[in-house]
């Protein structure tokens, strides 16, 4: 149990920091390393007491040492030198084992204010070193505050689902035990966790002996491709007492390295978004595909040793979808491993995601002896399903997690005893528990579709207190057509690419001066009317119209053909993830997959009284309003700087020591892409302060080329390719041609060059050059003029823009939290 006082003390650092490092994983990898730090201190001290030396800081690193950090006298900037060349350093330091370099591979200090680092070593230094539990559950409550990932998928995955997940499968202390998409390792913990509590006595001493842990630590594997997550989960499991743990930095997706290696135990939730253009898999996947949960899902699903068991947490996607790589890929589990499905509400990984997931149980043995699959929904999981998910009294994990228990031991029942088992099973459905599908029914069809919903017979599908109807019931479609060339005058015209996915909003300019150049037939549509778009993959695409206009014969234009019905809340009923699950079930065409009238038409919707619906979309409204105010401040926003008359006024070139160019190794070398230097492309900035590098290269490669390394704290520009972008680079790292760095004096600082610049490259595309890739060159660069004030000015000035950024930032959180409360709104409906 995480006790007060380090609680406290973690959010402290945590709020010393959030000034110079707003982004939450950076700041547990911060607090990470300077716990670290301290400890190999601690432990060197340990040994000093015991008669023993130190180890960690010794010899040339006896000057890193942590009470040579904390001695007074040292000054601000003395002692933020001596920190961030510690840190650097570390990696190289051959007194440490490779589980504290790997820790410190590519560790930095992303901010150089001597204050801030004062006082965040100060909160840092009240901690000690031990291998107690305590530390454990520290770490992970600091781990907690991670959210989102970034665009890899990935989200954090709630402690009570983890451990729901572990107590179906039930790992064993012989069995080995991988998560190959493993996080901060999260998984791990609690099969670790659970098999300790598993071997205990009555008086809840561990009955496990030396021997036993020392195999059991060697029995637990994770792999992950971000280097920062392998980082966090190797000080995870070290923290737990995983003395070397076998964590690894591994592309489980394309790499071939570890294929031949198979678990007893698998347990994951992995990716669920694939980035632009999808994977590039090596060809020993069973199932093709370039879809990030495909590929994951049958990884597991094929590394599982002959008694294996998996589970894992999958989206919506894999229950359902028609594609031939999702249907091949169920046909697999449910003829070679799927025992079970267990349905999440929508709103377990909330403020994160609104993504609905399932569960699947994996079962290699048991699947291969059973010709049904059993069903299970979990209703509430102890929270709400709202942004802030506060606890509530409504949790049935414990009974869902009791009957799949039950259920695979019944179905694990001696084969001679067939008849008894399924009795058994039955019994169990009856009382509804669990429903039992038989295989054959599964696959009927082709589609192996693992809704349970789909097989559920005589249940309505809903614990709503409202009737549900058909949509032919409420509305009529509306086949009002015009051709757009017998029009005069300026028309509204909306076409599938005007409406964006999800949240209705209207995109680009929908008013057309010259109707006669929009061609072939056009709906019409009035005030008041839906707009739904009926073809792949423009499902969801739903617009409520408060305008009179013309829109693509590619979108439904339904009207209310009830006095009962207000089309303000039914625009959001139509958006809705069931709604559009069952659209999807009923979408026909191989090469543009679209849904009909008719099959549209009788899927069913709730129907709550008229002053209800009004009430409902009363709170929408409200919430909605919120939005459009945050989103005009988030897309009006533009940092402005007063340029006083009397500043000087200087060319770029003059606050540089050099502006460098950029380059690309030769591709033809391979060797020189197997590095630890990072090389970026216009691609990999995200913004003015991110960059994400997708491919590393050697010194070598930097000497036989014209690529140049940029040390962390300067400025990138793009030249040409991506004209225009700006990257403050928080790392060191080498450009391509299409880029300059600015290695800046220190005259200027690095925040406001970049505020002012942003201003500049605006006028990059009037000045460039180029016949096939426009670009501006190295001379256009250094003559662009910069407005010089003081320092002092320039710092005011840079954290003036930083404040406002953050404030834009809060809007943006504001949007996300207020679109899931319009979607709990819908939820509560529905559900």
């Amino acid at each position: 149990m995480l006790d007060v006082a380090t609680k406290r003390r973690l959010d402290t650092a945590r709020d010393i920091l959030v000034g110079k490092v707003p982004d939450p994983k950076s700041q547990v990898e911060q607090v990470t390393i300077a716990l670290i730090y301290k400890f190999m201190d601690d432990m060197d001290a340990e040994s000093e007491e015991l008669g023993g030396h130190r180890k960690f800081f010794a010899e040339e690193f006896a000057q890193y040492g942590w009470p040579k950090l904390m001695r007074a006298g040292l000054g601000g900037h003395e002692v933020l030198n001596l920190y961030a060349e510690a840190i650097t350093r570390m990696p190289e330091n051959p007194g440490i084992p490779p589980l504290f370099r790997n820790i410190f591979k590519n560790a930095f200090l992303p901010y150089r204010d001597p204050e801030t680092l004062r006082a965040f070593l100060k909160i840092i230094d009240e901690f000690e070193y031990d291998h107690s539990e305590r530390l454990g559950d520290a770490f992970e409550y600091l781990l907690s505050v991670l959210g989102s990932q970034g665009d890899a998928g990935q989200f954090r995955t709630p402690r009570h689902i983890i451990d729901f997940i572990v107590g179906i499968i039930d790992p064993k202390k012989d069995e080995t035990i991988l998560d190959p998409a493993c996080g901060t390792a999260g998984f791990l913990i609690s099969s670790y966790k659970h098999i300790l509590k598993a071997n205990t006595d009555k008086k809840g001493h561990g009955t496990l002996t030396p021997d036993e842990k020392g195999k059991l630590a060697d029995n637990f594997k994770g792999y992950d491709i971000s280097p920062d997550m392998v980082r966090l989960s190797l000080v995870n499991l070290y923290l737990h007492g995983f003395v070397a743990p076998q964590i690894h930095e591994y592309d489980t997706l394309t790499s071939e390295d570890r294929w031949n290696e198979y678990a007893d135990v698998i347990l994951a939730n992995p990716p669920f978004m694939s980035p632009k253009g999808g994977i590039r898999p090596h060809n020993r996947f069973s199932v093709q595909s370039k879809r990030s949960e495909v590929l994951f899902v049958d990884y597991m699903a094929e590394h599982l040793t002959p008694n294996g068991r998996a589970g894992i947490i999958v989206p919506e996607g894999i229950i359902f979808q028609s594609q031939n790589a999702y249907k091949k890929l169920r046909k697999m589990l449910v003829e070679e491993y799927l025992v079970a499905v267990v349905s999440l509400p929508a709103g377990v990984f909330n403020p994160y995601s609104g993504v609905k997931t399932s569960i699947l149980i994996l079962d290699k043995a048991l699947a291969r002896r059973r010709d049904s699959i059993g069903f299970f929904k979990v209703e509430n999981d102890g929270f709400d399903l709202g942004a802030q998910r506060r606890k509530i009294d409504e949790n049935n994990l414990p009974e869902v997690e009791l009957a799949v228990r039950e259920f695979m031991d019944i179905s694990g029942q001696d084969i001679q005893d067939e008849d008894t088992s399924e009795s058994m099973l039955n019994k169990l459905s009856g009382q509804g528990s669990v429903q039992v599908v038989g295989k054959e029914r599964i696959a009927a069809g082709g589609e192996y579709n693992l809704s349970g919903e789909r097989y559920r017979e005589n249940v309505t599908t809903t614990s709503t207190a409202w009737p549900f109807v058909e949509v032919k019931r409420l509305f009529r479609k509306i086949d009002e057509t015009i051709l757009p060339q017998s029009l005069s005058g300026p028309v509204n015209y909306v076409g599938l690419e005007n409406i964006s996915q999800n949240s209705g909003q209207l995109l680009g300019n929908i008013v057309k001066d010259n109707p006669g150049e929009i061609k072939s037939l056009k709906n019409i549509f009035r005030p008041g009317d839906i707009l739904y778009g009926k073809l792949r993959p423009n499902l969801n695409k739903v617009w409520l119209s408060e305008r009179e206009g013309i829109c693509s014969t590619d979108i439904f234009v339904i009207r209310p053909g009830d006095k009962n019905v207000l089309p303000a809340l039914y625009a959001y009923f139509f958006r809705h993830t069931h709604f559009n699950e069952a659209v999807w079930q009923h979408r026909t065409g191989a090469q543009l997959p679209r849904i009909g009238w008719k099959p549209f038409s009788n899927l069913k919707i709730p129907f709550p009284p008229l002053e209800v619906q009004r009430a409902l979309v009363a709170e929408i409204e409200s919430y909605q309003k919120v939005i459009d105010g945050a989103r005009a401040v988030v897309e009006n926003y533009q940092p402005h700087i007063t340029i006083d008359p009397s500043w000087l006024t200087v060319a770029l070139e003059s606050i540089c020591n050099e502006i460098l160019s950029g380059g690309t190794p030769p591709t033809n070398h391979g060797e020189y892409w197997k590095g630890e230097i990072p090389w970026i492309t216009s691609a990999d900035i995200i913004n003015f302060k991110t960059a994400k590098p997708r491919k590393y290269i050697t010194e070598e490669a930097i000497k036989e080329s014209a690529t140049n390394l940029i040390k962390r704290g300067n400025i990138i520009v793009v030249t040409r390719v991506g004209l225009g972008k700006l990257f403050k680079n928080n790392f060191d790292v080498c450009i391509s041609q299409d880029s300059h760095g600015l290695i800046l004096k220190d005259v200027v600082n690095a925040d406001y060059l970049l505020y002012v610049l942003k201003d500049k490259v605006i006028n990059f595309k009037k000045i460039s050059q180029g016949s096939t890739i426009q670009g501006v060159t190295k001379k256009q660069l250094a003559e662009i003029e910069i407005p010089l004030p003081s320092l002092e000015i320039q710092q005011d000035i840079a954290q003036e823009v930083e404040t406002e950024q953050s404030l834009v930032s809060a809007n943006q959180d504001l949007i996300a939290r207020m679109e899931k409360k319009i979607q709990a709104v819908v939820w509560r409906v529905w559900y």
